[in-house]
């Protein structure tokens, strides 16, 4: 049987090196430069993430900031990011829309936060969790992958992964599994060939799919 907190105890004692980009998402305490951190971070490398997010800073640090931003200038700072030019029209125009609409606020709900333009479930549970220290679960590829090979779950797709770790994982966990799988993900369980070996979960793990 899996001992989820045992899991979490190795996994924080193992200081696996994190990456630069989840570093800096640790280190903010506002909620919307968690935001639009992630929109950027969205099919992109930490390594070519992490820069450009420091570029994007130098323009601006608040709704406002953005709101009033050229998107052409924004591109130049986010490039070379996955989807650079409809990243840099989403901050713009969700940043004009915090302004308008929500006094310069990011709203601290998961309903409010997936109605705007391009943010999805993962995007809006990070931003709880890092931004507003909420208990929220934040499921991308690492998340999705490690919880299905370990044999925790056993779903199909990140958001089904959210829905069960919901119903299972307990919530004192929810807030740090995500940068602990994520760095654990990057250094030892990767996506093909995984170095199970020096994994400091092997024990507790069914290799699924493996």
């Amino acid at each position: 049987m899996i001992d989820i907190d045992q899991i979490v105890k190795k996994l924080k004692n193992a200081k696996q090196p994190q990456s630069d980009f989840v570093k800096l998402m640790d280190s903010f305490e506002d909620p919307y430069l968690v935001l639009i951190a992630c929109i950027l971070s969205l099919r992109t490398n930490d390594r070519t993430t992490y820069p450009a997010t420091l570029r994007m800073l130098e323009l601006g640090r608040t709704p406002q900031d953005f709101a009033k931003c050229d998107p052409a200038v924004l591109e130049k700072a986010i490039y070379p990011v996955g989807f650079y030019a409809n990243k840099a029209k989403q901050i713009v125009e969700l940043s004009k829309e915090l302004v308008e609409k929500y006094n310069s606020k990011v709203p601290d709900s998961i309903e409010e936060l997936i109605k705007f333009k391009g943010v999805g479930r993962k995007t809006a549970n990070l931003v709880l969790s890092e931004g507003f220290h909420k208990p929220a679960i934040c499921v991308d590829v690492h998340v999705h992958r490690i919880f299905n090979r370990i044999g925790y779950v056993c779903t199909k797709n990140p958001e089904e992964t959210e829905f069960a770790l919901r119903e299972k994982l307990p919530v004192k966990h929810w807030i740090d599994i995500n940068s602990l799988l994520v760095t654990h993900g990057q250094n030892v369980c990767k996506p093909i060939k995984p170095q199970c070996a020096n994994c400091p979960i092997k024990d507790q793990c069914q290799k699924v799919n493996c």
